[in-house]
């Protein structure tokens, strides 16, 4: 009886951690990654120039990157801190 009682419970035990394990996870591939490629700092739009002057005064313009969008990626530094700034042709700040 102790048996039958015991191999009931690892049964039922067994089928309920298999209830809670996911069968399959399936990740959404639609996610997409915009390429940024790097372009010299010299070519962006005035107006991004602008928005950097304006938003983030008394930074350097350390690197600049293009995505097929046309928005930039701005490496900006302060002394010694670093930051990314998102901005779009029109100098629109975008936040990522």
């Amino acid at each position: 009886m102790r048996r039958l009682i015991l191999s009931t419970a690892i049964v039922l035990g067994s089928l309920s951690i298999q209830a809670f394990a996911p069968v399959g996870i399936s990740v959404n591939s639609d996610i997409i990654q915009d390429e940024y490629t790097e372009v010299i700092p010299d070519t962006i739009p005035a107006a991004v120039k602008a928005t950097l002057e304006k938003s983030f005064p008394n930074t350097k313009l350390e690197k600049a990157y293009k995505n097929a969008k046309n928005e930039y990626k701005l490496e900006i530094s302060t002394g010694d801190k670093k930051y990314i700034v998102f901005t779009d042709a029109l100098g629109n700040i975008i936040k990522k």
